[in-house]
């Protein structure tokens, strides 16, 4: 399951009409608006190309000048990285090596992140290696 929130751009005039058609409209849900013609909905769907047809029937109301993801969330996407994290050991790999010098490692809050099963799931933008 995806659900993702759209903003969508009207122009002032037309946001009651707008508002109204998202309201009826069964590929949405419609949360609020501002006076500016923002509307905020929600969509669901199975998978992202369920999302993709519902949000190119918002756009295809008449006066709806634009309607762009915002925020997504992907169940699946989800459930693989708690697997992850469930699957993975208690203790980082960085320190069960007993060839790193100690004080060569640095330390930036997490040392998990320097697993080499976590990196994808965790990446550390700095010094992914932890080693100077």
């Amino acid at each position: 399951m995806n659900i993702s929130s759209i903003v969508v751009q009207t122009l002032p005039k037309y946001l009651d009409e707008v508002v109204e058609n998202l309201k009826n409209c069964e590929a949405c849900d419609y949360h609020m608006h501002d006076d500016k013609g923002r509307v905020i909905i929600t969509i669901e769907g199975a998978d992202v190309s369920e999302e993709l047809g519902k949000l190119k029937i918002i756009e295809a109301i008449p006066h709806v000048i634009a309607a762009d993801m915002q925020m997504a969330y992907s169940e699946d996407e989800l459930d693989a990285n708690i697997k992850v994290i469930n699957e993975s050991d208690a203790v980082p790999n960085l320190l069960k090596n007993e060839d790193v010098e100690i004080d060569r490692v640095t330390y930036h809050g997490d040392l998990k992140k320097k697993d080499s099963e976590l990196q994808e799931f965790a990446k550390s933008l700095s010094n992914p290696d932890g080693v100077e």
